[in-house]
């Protein structure tokens, strides 16, 4: 656990990375509060406050008397938001600083391309 941020935030940040990468398809039920709980040593309330972030988000959904269930179309609407994301968080400054250097866009695809390579 990272203690710069909130541990509810990293509950659900680790459900929806395991959506992403296919650890949890959609329609499959995900851990309840208690076993996140128990795994991480934490306050059952507090894993409820991320699995509920992702409830609120539609990323997830409650089967009554079951538990949690990944929603339809969750992995999309991660993918999308999180390719946002990366846009605004790493690919906005790239090309900022890049026309401060006098990069031009041919150039950096030219160095991205050859850092991919290496």
């Amino acid at each position: 656990m990272d203690e710069s941020r909130p541990i509810f935030q990293q509950i659900a940040e680790q459900i929806e990375n395991d959506i992403i990468s296919g650890v949890l398809p959609e329609e499959t039920q995900v851990p309840s509060t208690n076993e996140f709980a128990a795994f991480h040593r934490i306050n059952p309330a507090t894993a409820g406050k991320g699995v509920n972030m992702l409830v609120d988000e539609g990323i997830l959904y409650k089967k009554r008397g079951i538990g949690m269930f990944v929603a339809e179309g969750a992995r999309a609407r991660l993918v999308a938001s999180r390719r946002d994301q990366f846009r605004q968080q790493f690919v906005a400054p790239l090309l900022t600083e890049a026309a401060k250097l006098g990069i031009t866009t041919a150039q950096l695809a030219e160095m991205i391309t050859k850092q991919a390579e290496r």
